[in-house]
């Protein structure tokens, strides 16, 4: 009786633990945009305007909001990698989930070097010339590509037809947003006006951030079926 009591009690914490692991998929994604769109977006940089100005350039060189968001880095790192970590606790023996949950400890590690890598300000920016962290910048933003289509790939081959057919509607999404984003980039280096570029990006990391949440409410919701 004494060893059931002491096995369920330490059983417990370990459970509450992985449901905060798999809530860190809701959390990274409620506080990107709340720290960028509204803290940073509305009340630290003055007269940044979502619509047409990329995301990117809330943390640029000089930006007024680059300090905080440098300082919000290291807890979406964790976020990214907590949520990677319960996706792999979860996973048993569906090999496509534990991969899906190891992409994202990689993502939430790679990201650390967004901090060495930010886009120059747009009044630095000098027609035809290319800065070395600029073209950092423009890497890192593939290869963020490259682990979020890989994610939502094996994601979507770990779990049901349902979220399969999500997850192909979000990829769908994403490229076509991503496109539309992409296209506006010779306007930035050329320092010319980029209408709507701000809404696309939006659209188009949104649709990733989305997806994570509702991977992390199902993985949440099967938690607590099984306990």
């Amino acid at each position: 009786m004494t060893a059931t009591i002491t096995s369920r009690a330490r059983a417990m914490p370990a459970s509450q633990t992985h449901r905060a692991l798999l809530a860190c998929g809701v959390l990274y994604g409620l506080t990107y945009v709340v720290a960028n769109d509204v803290i940073a977006g509305l009340f630290i940089y003055d007269g940044y305007d979502p619509i047409d100005q990329a995301i990117s350039e809330l943390s640029a060189k000089g930006a007024s909001s680059r300090p905080f968001l440098a300082a919000m880095l290291p807890i979406w790192t964790l976020f990214l990698v907590g949520f990677g970590v319960g996706v792999r606790r979860t996973a048993g023996a569906n090999r496509a989930l534990r991969i899906t949950g190891s992409l994202l400890v990689a993502q939430g590690i790679f990201g650390v070097l967004w901090l060495w890598f930010p886009m120059s300000a747009r009044e630095d920016i000098m027609p035809g010339v290319t800065t070395s962290n600029d073209t950092g910048h423009l890497i890192l933003g593939g290869l963020s590509v490259v682990f979020f289509l890989a994610e939502i790939g094996f994601g979507a081959a770990a779990l049901g037809k349902r979220f399969r057919i999500y997850s192909v509607a979000t990829v769908a999404v994403a490229l076509v947003f991503g496109g539309l984003t992409s296209a506006q980039a010779t306007n930035v280096a050329n320092a010319e006006p980029t209408p709507l570029m701000g809404l696309y990006e939006r659209v188009n990391i949104g649709s990733w951030l989305l997806w994570m949440a509702v991977l992390a409410v199902i993985l949440l919701r099967n938690r607590a079926e099984s306990d």
